[in-house]
């Protein structure tokens, strides 16, 4: 099979730049309910750059996905590998790889799996950690795995967040107080889980790509220079600065003991609020006014805080927005 069969690797985007992406959705092909076509055409009206094809236990079909590519639209190969204890996305795998499913914890096989995705130059996320049904809650243990899918949207088409969700959020930060200090911290992402009209791209994933190719997008999502929104109107702009060094997210922070001010700049979230979340928790709180842009500042040390990120929130507690962290040394 002609690998022109499958879309390009590499779409020639914006150069280096923030880039939306679902990296978990379902068609025709599997169990969703929208034909390729009809996917590529949501994902682009909603303010997507890039989707993953994430069939359940499949690769992607030949001749179904490449015609869909575009100069500004990026299509990358995966596979939703559903186990029957847990389900995760194998993400930019080769054409008509398969990655093997039928196994459990107890087996201890998942090294296996992990490392033929990692042969590959592909990544491996950890899919809805908590979600409400057999198989689906995820009992591997996270060494191996890249990503930690802690917002998915299948389960919230009619609310975009749910106690699933934010037990996934509430596990993984916790988490980044003990594995950044060892360097094994895994970034959070965003996906929306799509098997049915109306629901690509909440939430989806913001990452900042040197261009937009597989490689990059997998590389920016890996290193954590990423954000999660429910939607393109939301927008979130993160810096933390010591003494005219100036870190983004998913960087590190070179602090030499000073004062390091944080900024987090909102946009399209009306009357929500903006908090920071450390070692030590949430630390502190902004409103954001009602016309859905605002400013929030604070600053800490590296002695008080390992790491800051952010979350945006709407009045009733839902998430709207949220960062992977900048690392203060």
């Amino acid at each position: 099979m002609s690998s022109s069969s499958f879309p390009p690797a590499r779409a020639v985007g914006r150069g280096a730049a923030w880039y939306r992406g679902d990296c978990h959705v379902h068609s025709v092909h599997s169990d969703g309910k929208l034909t390729t076509g009809e996917l590529a055409v949501r994902a682009r009206a909603v303010g997507l750059d890039f989707i993953a094809t994430t069939e359940h236990n499949s690769a992607a079909a030949p001749g179904v996905w490449g015609h869909l590519a575009a100069d500004d639209f990026l299509i990358l190969l995966g596979e939703e590998v559903t186990t029957k204890t847990g389900h995760w996305l194998a993400l930019g795998i080769d054409p008509s790889e398969v990655v093997d499913w039928n196994h459990q914890v107890r087996d201890g096989l998942i090294d296996q799996s992990l490392d033929q995705v990692h042969r590959m130059g592909g990544l491996c996320v950890a899919a809805h950690p908590h979600a409400p049904y057999p198989s689906g809650e995820f009992m591997f243990p996270l060494q191996g795995f890249d990503v930690v899918e802690v917002w998915n949207g299948l389960w919230t088409s009619d609310r975009p967040w749910n106690a699933d969700n934010e037990a996934a959020l509430a596990e993984w930060g916790r988490s980044l107080a003990a594995d950044i200090p060892t360097g094994t911290w895994r970034p959070a992402m965003g996906n929306s889980d799509t098997h049915l009209e109306g629901q690509i791209g909440i939430p989806h994933t913001v990452v900042f790509a040197e261009e937009l190719s597989t490689k990059a997008v997998l590389a920016g999502i890996r290193a954590g220079r990423s954000r999660i929104a429910e939607s393109a109107d939301v927008d979130v702009s993160f810096t933390a600065n010591a003494d005219g060094r100036v870190a983004g997210v998913g960087e590190r922070l070179a602090t030499h003991g000073g004062r390091v001010d944080v900024q987090a700049a909102v946009r399209g979230v009306p009357v929500g609020t903006v908090s920071s979340h450390t070692d030590r928790g949430k630390v502190h709180q902004a409103s954001l006014p009602g016309d859905g842009a605002g400013i929030m500042q604070w600053d800490t040390t590296a002695e008080d805080s390992a790491f800051v990120r952010i979350e945006v929130r709407h009045p009733n507690g839902h998430i709207a927005a949220l960062t992977n962290p900048i690392i203060l040394n």
